[in-house]
């Protein structure tokens, strides 16, 4: 009779034997391991998403959601300046006309400009800076307001942000327009479409010219500057003495000037945005889908928005 020696309880390769306890340890920790990369795998994938749709979302917001911003700040600035208007305070000049010892305010409204041929009215607001031509078409603060003796220009985005100067380039000679300010309404007759290389028309002193200004070429990748000149034919109104010399101006509201500083703002929320799109990418992988979801919708879309506004600030104010 053979005899079949037996494995003991325990040992390596037993039937229904349990491997050693340093076996064991390797095995747990290889499945940690394991599952750990794949919680880091599915935290990036998330982040990088989160980060994808972001950008997807800034790309929308230029191109349409920017609309809803300018039309919140037209809205607005037409009620206080038709209010203006109607008390007789609406600025004549570039200090304000209850404190004439300090200068106007960036963003305040100064006129309505007319345009019936490309089917505009929109209200003009102080200053030409990236920002305040989100609302709408600003006036370069270092010129006479319209209407009056002297050179005006105004400043107007041609691509986002409601493009008011989207169709400024099918103005032509003899076109009429109106601007209306605290001192009435005065009328404008078009001269021509001017671009780099193209003559400056004559000016002589004491006549009023509005050059209308925005970008050329390309509408989201602009290549130069297009203006539009345009004499005063009704009576120039009264000009006050300037206080705002070029040299008091801002590279950023020059034409097709940027705005340096937003680098400070978007970094920080360019870090609030990749924080959060981590910390909803690892949510998503122990928490669930649809909780997260929940939650980042909000906080993507604010960061989101945050950026988009900074990122706005960098692009040509003409675009």
């Amino acid at each position: 009779m053979t005899l079949v020696r037996a494995h003991p309880p325990g040992a390596r390769g037993a039937p229904g034997g349990r491997a050693p306890r340093g076996r064991q340890a390797a095995i747990l920790a290889s499945r940690r391991a394991q599952a750990d990369r794949g919680i880091a795998q599915l935290v990036a994938s998330s982040a990088i998403l989160t980060l994808g749709g972001s950008l997807l979302g800034f790309a929308m917001w230029i191109a349409a959601g920017s609309q809803l911003h300018y039309d919140r700040v037209q809205h607005d600035s037409y009620a206080t300046f038709r209010a203006q208007l109607a008390q007789a305070i609406a600025p004549t000049g570039p200090t304000d006309p209850l404190n004439p010892k300090h200068v106007l305010a960036l963003g305040s409204p100064v006129a309505v400009l007319t345009i019936p041929k490309i089917g505009l009215n929109v209200v003009v607001l102080e200053g030409t800076s990236g920002q305040i031509l989100q609302g709408g078409p600003g006036h370069l603060r270092d010129t006479q307001l319209p209407g009056q003796a002297g050179i005006s220009v105004i400043m107007g985005r041609r691509a986002t942000y409601g493009e008011p100067f989207a169709r400024l380039s099918s103005l032509g000679p003899g076109q009429l327009f109106t601007v209306t300010t605290g001192q009435g309404v005065s009328r404008y007759r078009v001269l021509d479409v001017r671009r780099a290389k193209d003559p400056v028309p004559s000016y002589s002193a004491g006549q009023g010219r509005l050059i209308l200004v925005t970008a050329d070429g390309t509408p989201y990748a602009p290549s130069g500057v297009l203006r539009v000149d345009a004499n005063l034919i009704s009576k120039p109104q009264p000009a006050p003495t300037m206080v705002i010399s070029p040299a008091d101006l801002g590279s950023n509201e020059q034409a097709m000037g940027t705005d340096p500083v937003a680098w400070v703002p978007l970094v920080l929320w360019g870090q609030g945005l990749l924080l959060a799109a981590i910390a909803l990418g690892w949510m998503g992988a122990v928490w669930g889908r649809w909780q997260t979801w929940v939650v980042a919708v909000p906080v993507v879309g604010f960061f989101g928005l945050a950026v988009a506004d900074q990122v706005a600030r960098l692009l040509p104010n003409l675009m």
